[in-house]
């Protein structure tokens, strides 16, 4: 069995401008309530490998994996996959983002499969990131829109 998850947004931003906040790693402690720190081990083009530390857990448990991303600004996609897995057997994730008359929809498409020795299973995992996803997501609407209205009125 696998996991799978499908977590869509609309934010009211152009979609250039959400591209740029949302593929700038770097912000990405600030982007997201759950990652502590992002270190960035690589780059070629427009792929990125990069540590990410998350805040400790409820039981001060740090979780730290790397990933690659690879951005795709002609399609508006991004295909990302866990290097070092941790927990899951595999972790795969594409972004996408699409102009829509409100704005930018951002999706986020999950497929994974967890270790029969993960402290939880497919399904587990699968409530968890659908939970997550929608709290971030909503974060991220909230930060870029506010950031598109700075950038509206004149600001930077």
């Amino acid at each position: 069995m696998t996991g799978r998850t499908d977590n869509r947004i609309v934010i009211a931003a152009p979609r250039e401008l959400t591209w740029e906040l949302t593929n700038d790693l770097e912000s990405w402690p600030q982007l997201f309530s759950e990652y502590a720190a992002v270190e960035i081990l690589e780059r070629h083009g427009d792929t990125v490998t990069f540590r990410l530390t998350m805040h400790p857990d409820e039981n001060g448990t740090v979780w730290s994996w790397v990933s690659e991303r690879e951005m795709d600004r002609d399609s508006w996609t991004v295909e990302a996959r866990r290097v070092e897995t941790g927990p899951f057997a595999h972790m795969n994730i594409r972004w996408e983002y699409e102009e829509v008359p409100e704005g930018t929809s951002m999706r986020w498409l999950q497929d994974f499969a967890m270790k029969p020795t993960a402290p939880v299973d497919d399904a587990g995992m699968t409530a968890h990131i659908n939970r997550n996803s929608v709290i971030q997501m909503e974060r991220i609407r909230e930060q870029v829109e506010r950031h598109a209205a700075t950038v509206a009125a004149g600001g930077v």
